[in-house]
């Protein structure tokens, strides 16, 4: 029984252990249910405040725990959404959050259809927040999520897939393509339609982004922007797939809608961050200036894909917000003095082993231990979890960083490929130009003599030309002889075939006239046959009855006799009809004889004379093919020369003693549009010449000024991409070398009688276009402005140049009183010294700009003559572009003189900035000089007015820049170097460091300078500028100082600080301009 009795012992502790361990498994579970539910409360409420991250977190790590979200459902779908549009918005973004960071099973579960999470948030919100607009496009957004990911189930709701992954979605078929990068435009647009509501609602609202309300409304779009990261990468890769496979015209829609759509994500990104409350939280990467060009497919290798970073940055947890609530009402917030639930374990336990003995058991204290030790035990299990999640979060941010270089590495490399086989592929062109032009070097010197034997043959053949076409004249006139004998002979042989027939008619009608005589004397014959037997008959009856009658015997007999004599009569009658026939039978034949002896004759002279007209007919062949075997002969030699021509031009592009040569963007843009003239003309003859092969004349003069013009363009073409920029310059020069190739191409065709109808110049006239093009991108950009609205515009910015300099004026008067109420002593001093002269230099212009003024009408009244101010502006465009540019320099260095001089009296700017503006003042005015003296007469007064007005500009900037110095000596404090308390080791280590000290100042210095100069450099080119310009501008003298304009309503350039007292001409070195008549 002792042995029973411990074995049932043991086995009531082993079901009591088990027990105890589902029991601590049902407490775990429910605890962690309840820590779910509690934050799924916490995170949907009414209450207008953003949606806390650990709330979010705990929700999402249930999901992953139970592996969908089954929790989360069997609570939202008791949750009355329609009761608060602040409600619905945070429930909105807790669904969203989880679609993106939640287990890869959460989706609404089977009683509830995707459509009906729509309709949830479709009723009319009447609140006075403005949340049920942007309900109901939270919702649009996230049926749209649900349905997009269902059909295309490889990429995960958090859109983060690799580029195999999209590759395998899209397939080959070019249909599914075109059908995936609509849903992705439309993905794109519900984003972003959304993003905009949320920062509309904050412009017109007082919320802000660091208040609680602006917070609530901003906080999704953390979510929104990590979407649109991933749809921006997946547009652009799918339309450079799309462009690979189908015309640029069939996606021009395409394109369109990605502009669109480029911009206002831009726009969204760049407000997004700029807001405070979006800094700590989240990196937003940023857009390039420009969308990429779909239809170059190299630049697929320039786009980076943007990256969104989420910093390591946890909030800090409220302890009050850790304690469980109940679950009884989210509309309301649950009582902060709460108590939790009861475990109703104990009460189990007493009822199923008793009560204890005494009030103490040896159970109770390993139930005890066992949950200290639990409680331990989940106190660094959520340590481990909270530890696990920060790693998870560096390492995430540390693999989207560490991605993010890799793409760049990886585009790095793909253009280090890239110039590398350009490289490659320029030094091998570059070889086989080598190796041309030696060879061509030496064709050269042959081609010149073949050129002069090609002179002599052409002399030859044009002398042959001269007399073939005199003998063609010749044989014309005897070809014109020998028609008219053939038509007199043709006249004669329709004589002879009309005689012919008219005997035929005579012949027949008389053998029918025989024939019918010859039936008449037959029928009369057969009478008299019929006649005679029946007498023969009556002679027989007769002789019957002659024995009887001798009397009638002898009657018959007298008139046998007389039948007798009858018959004889018809038969010598016959005889007669039958010679008559016969003389008239010999007559036909000796008439059809003769017939046949001239038809024969006839037949023979026509034969005579068809041979004759055949030979004259070969011989007109053969001088035809004569001339046009001598026209596409000199054709040949004008399509020879015409090669000369145009291969001459294009090795001239390779020709290092051309890169000295330089041409305007005008004088091109002249050279192509004549150019495309001529193209015409070509086309023209050479239609005319396929019509009439024997004339190439129209053909020739239009080759020759065809292929004149094009060398002409070339050479003009490459001599302007030596001043153009790096990019124009390429492209100038390509273009200049296609143009070549094709007009060779199109010469070649010409030299060929098989492909000479198939010549066409349209590649030509497509490259010239190309060329124009460039020309007109390279002319300098005041080129813009209408020439009808030059005139208005110098009156207008010499007004506003006088208006601001009245400006600039009124303000110094008010900060000198201003100073003298604030400072005093030494500062009012040198405020009032930097002031006074600033007074004199702004009337010192403001006397320079009515001197200018009335100089330019004395040139407009002088050298309009009969056209008006206008038109007179109009025709010298250059110059009044020169005027206008001058003038707003003048008044921009006014005002920012006067900026400047503000900053210093306020002790907010710097000295040196007023030197420098002082100076620009200088270089502004002495343009406006320059500009207004081009077309003035020497000896003009006003000139002269204006000359001592520039001198007295001068002066008075130079005494800005003197009391300006001295102001600033004055002012900053010195302090003496006393150096008597050193040792030689301190002093020798401050030598050091002073040299140290000097020596990396001197690097900046250097450093600083070369920014000057890429700045100016970058100036000039955005002004249209070219850095080498020489003197061939129209109407600069070569004394003249080459100087340029800055462009209309542009920044002019700053001048360079002297090391002199300025003087007039600093002025034209510092700020270019270019002033032509």
């Amino acid at each position: 029984m002792t042995n029973i009795n411990k074995i049932y012992v043991k086995y009531t502790i082993y079901e009591f252990y088990i027990s105890l361990e589902f029991f601590f498994f049902y407490i775990f579970f429910s605890l962690s249910l309840l820590l779910q539910l509690s934050s799924i409360s916490k995170a949907i409420n009414s209450t207008e405040t953003p949606v806390k991250e650990k709330h979010a977190r705990r929700i999402i790590l249930g999901t992953h725990r139970e592996k969908g979200a089954y929790t989360f459902w069997s609570y939202a779908l008791g949750i009355p959404l329609h009761s608060s549009a602040i409600l619905s918005w945070k429930f909105c973004h807790v669904l969203h959050k989880i679609l993106r960071d939640g287990h890869q099973n959460v989706s609404l579960p089977p009683p509830v259809p995707i459509r009906g999470l729509s309709s949830c948030f479709q009723g009319n919100f009447r609140d006075r927040n403005g949340y049920g607009q942007l309900v109901s496009l939270y919702s649009k957004l996230l049926c749209f999520k649900l349905d997009f990911h269902t059909k295309h189930a490889e990429i995960k709701a958090n859109l983060e897939a690799t580029d195999e992954v999209l590759e395998r979605t899209a397939g080959t078929d070019v249909n599914n393509v075109f059908q995936l990068t609509v849903e992705v435009f439309d993905y794109m647009d519900v984003e972003l339609r959304l993003a905009e509501a949320v920062l509309r609602q904050l412009n017109t609202s007082i919320a802000i982004s660091t208040l609680s309300s602006g917070q609530c409304r901003l906080a999704p779009l953390i979510q929104v922007v990590q979407d649109c990261s991933h749809l921006y990468h997946y547009t652009v890769k799918l339309l450079f797939k799309l462009h690979a496979c189908l015309p640029a015209d069939t996606l021009q829609g395409h394109r369109d809608r990605f502009h669109d759509q480029f911009h206002s994500l831009k726009t969204f990104f760049n407000r997004a961050r700029d807001m405070m409350y979006f800094k700590r939280l989240i990196q937003i990467p940023r857009l390039p200036d420009s969308p990429p060009n779909f239809l170059r497919a190299s630049a697929l290798a320039e786009h980076v894909k943007p990256m969104v970073v989420i910093p390591d940055e946890e909030e800090p947890e409220e302890q009050e917000d850790d304690d469980p609530e109940p679950l009884i009402d989210v509309t309301e917030a649950p009582p902060t003095g709460a108590a939790p639930p009861q475990v109703p374990a104990v009460d189990i336990f007493d009822q199923a082993f008793g009560p204890p003995n005494n009030g103490f058991d040896d159970r109770d204290l390993q139930i005890d231990s066992l949950k200290r030790e639990m409680e331990l035990l989940r106190a660094e299990l959520e340590k481990i979890k909270a530890e696990a999640q920060r790693y998870i979060t560096q390492l995430k941010s540390q693999i989207n960083s560490l991605e993010a270089e890799l793409e760049e590495q990886r585009v790095q490399k793909q253009r280090a490929l890239l110039e590398n086989e350009q490289l490659r592929m320029e030094l091998e062109a570059t070889r086989r130009r080598n190796a041309e032009h030696e060879s061509m070097q030496g064709v050269f010197s042959e081609a010149e003599k073949k050129a002069q034997a090609t002179e002599l043959r052409y002399n030859k053949l044009k002398e042959k030309h001269a007399e073939l076409v005199s003998n063609h004249a010749e044989l014309l006139r005897k070809s014109a002889d020998t028609v008219k004998m053939l038509s007199a002979t043709q006249q004669t042989h329709e004589e002879v075939e009309r005689t012919k027939q008219q005997l035929a008619f005579e012949m027949e009608r008389i053998r029918q006239e025989a024939d019918m005589k010859m039936e008449e004397q037959k029928f009369e014959m057969d009478k008299l046959r019929r006649e005679l037997e029946e007498k023969n008959g009556e002679v027989a009856r007769v002789r019957g009855t002659l024995q009887s009658n001798e009397k009638a015997g002898l009657q018959l007999n007298s008139s046998l006799a007389a039948l007798q004599a009858e018959k004889e009569r018809l038969l010598r009658n016959a005889s007669e009809k039958e010679a008559e026939l016969s003389s008239l039978r010999q007559a036909h034949q000796l008439k059809e004889s003769s017939l046949l002896q001239e038809k024969e004759r006839s037949s023979r002279e026509l034969g005579e004379l068809q041979g004759k007209l055949q030979e004259k007919l070969g011989r007109e062949q053969q001088l035809q093919q004569k001339l046009l075997e001598e026209q596409f002969s000199l054709l040949l030699g004008a399509v020879s020369e015409a090669e000369n021509i145009v291969q001459d031009a294009a090795a001239k592009l390779d020709d290092p003693l051309h890169i000295r040569c330089t041409s305007s963007p005008d004088y091109l843009v002249s050279r192509a549009e004549v150019t495309l003239g001529s193209i015409d003309k070509v086309k023209v003859g050479h239609a005319d010449y396929l019509q009439n092969m024997g004339d190439a004349s129209a053909l020739l003069r239009a080759l020759t000024q065809f292929s004149h013009l094009t060398a002409d363009t070339i050479i003009n073409g490459s001599a302007t991409a030596h001043m153009a920029p790096t990019d124009h310059a390429d492209r100038l020069t390509e273009n200049c070398r296609s143009c070549a190739t094709q007009c060779l191409e199109f010469l070649k065709h010409l030299k060929s009688k098989a492909t000479l109808r198939s010549a066409d110049p349209a590649a030509v006239r497509l490259v010239v276009q190309k060329i124009l093009l460039l020309g007109q991108e390279l002319r300098p950009k005041g080129m813009d402005v209408g020439k009808d609205e030059l005139g208005d515009m110098v009156e207008k910015e010499m007004a506003s140049t006088s208006a601001a300099i009245e400006e600039a004026v009124r303000r110094i008067d008010e900060m000198m009183n201003q100073a003298r109420q604030d400072t005093e002593g030494v500062k009012l001093e040198v405020n009032e010294r930097i002031l006074n002269s600033c007074t004199d230099l702004m009337k010192a212009i403001r006397m320079l700009v009515l001197a200018s003024t009335d100089l330019q009408k004395e040139i407009v009244e002088s050298g309009r003559g009969a056209a008006t101010v206008r038109e007179f502006y109009a025709r010298n465009s250059r110059w009044t572009e020169g005027l206008i540019s001058a003038s707003k320099a003048v008044g921009w260095g006014a005002t920012q003189l006067v900026d400047s001089a503000d900053k210093v009296v306020l002790h907010m700017g710097k000295y040196e900035e007023l030197i420098v503006c002082s100076h620009e003042i200088a270089a502004s005015t002495a343009q406006l000089v320059a500009a207004s003296k081009v077309k003035a007469d020497r000896n003009s007064k006003k000139l002269t007015t204006l000359q001592q007005a520039s001198r007295h500009v001068n002066e008075m900037t130079a005494k800005v820049v003197a009391s300006t110095k001295s102001g600033q000596d004055q002012v900053e404090d010195k302090d003496e170097m006393d150096f008597s308390g050193m040792s030689l080791i301190k002093l020798k280590k401050e030598e050091m460091e002073s040299q140290v000290k000097v020596l990396e100042l001197e690097t900046m210095l250097d450093n600083e300078r070369l920014r000057l100069g890429e700045l100016r450099k970058k100036h000039y080119e955005i002004a249209g500028v070219p850095l080498e310009q020489g003197s061939q501008d129209n109407g600069l003298q070569a004394a003249s100082p080459k100087v340029s304009k800055p462009p209309l309503m542009k920044k002019p350039p700053l001048a360079n600080k002297p090391a002199h007292q300025p003087d007039i001409t600093f002025g034209l070195s510092t700020s270019p301009l270019t002033i032509p008549y």
